[in-house]
């Protein structure tokens, strides 16, 4: 399962690399089949990365590798950047993007990553995917994995446990540097309300990876 996983992610990626990337690769051609975001939020989310991406493009061109998350409206910033005024152009740009909840930017001020570094986080990424669908008692749909020069980033709406739980199990796999959690924390009653008890007690088949490479 993980090696298939990680292959199809690795494959998805280098079909197309781009400075500029927009959400996740699609692991083996299946979307999500379970999602504990509203279907207006998915739909959200897509128009706010593409209105980050486009904006980052005229702030900053082609200078910087930047990967662009949104996750119910909650954004995360990833990648690379020339310098610190470039770091922050791209943050005060994104920030006024409409609808964005919160911000979280991870750009480091470094020189853009290489193919083969992306590569390996896109292979990493389908690595740590694999590993939370092998853990029983997580859902692993409710899991984004974000992967940045080594570094994990695990975005999603997930209750404490699953939060911890989730971040135990990247860490786990052998090549992660760092874990950093992007949750929505909720209670078990907002879980329960919004995933059906069959579906919340037992880890899901597929799901979404994405890393550096540009998917």
């Amino acid at each position: 399962m993980l090696a298939a996983v990680a292959a199809a992610s690795l494959a998805t990626a280098l079909a197309g690399c781009a400075p500029l990337i927009v959400g996740g690769a699609m692991v083996g051609g299946m979307m999500l089949a379970i999602d504990r975001r509203t279907s207006g939020a998915q739909i959200e989310d897509q128009t706010i990365e593409l209105k980050a991406v486009n904006r980052i493009r005229d702030a900053v061109g082609e200078r910087a590798h930047v990967n662009v998350t949104s996750y119910n409206r909650m954004l995360l910033l990833t990648g690379e950047a020339p310098t610190e005024q470039d770091r922050q152009a791209i943050e005060q740009t994104v920030s006024r993007v409409e609808n964005v909840r919160s911000l979280v930017n991870e750009v480091a001020v470094t020189p853009n990553s290489s193919l083969s570094s992306r590569s390996n986080d896109v292979i990493l990424a389908g690595k740590v995917k694999a590993t939370l669908v092998d853990a029983r008692d997580l859902q692993a749909n409710a899991f984004k994995v974000i992967t940045e020069r080594g570094t994990v980033y695990l975005m999603g709406r997930v209750t404490e446990r699953e939060a911890n739980r989730g971040a135990e199990v990247a860490r786990s796999v052998a090549g992660v540097q760092r874990v950093v959690k992007v949750f929505e924390i909720l209670t078990e009653d907002e879980l329960a309300r919004i995933v059906p008890a069959s579906s919340s007690n037992k880890g899901a088949t597929q799901g979404t990876t994405q890393g550096g490479a540009a998917q």
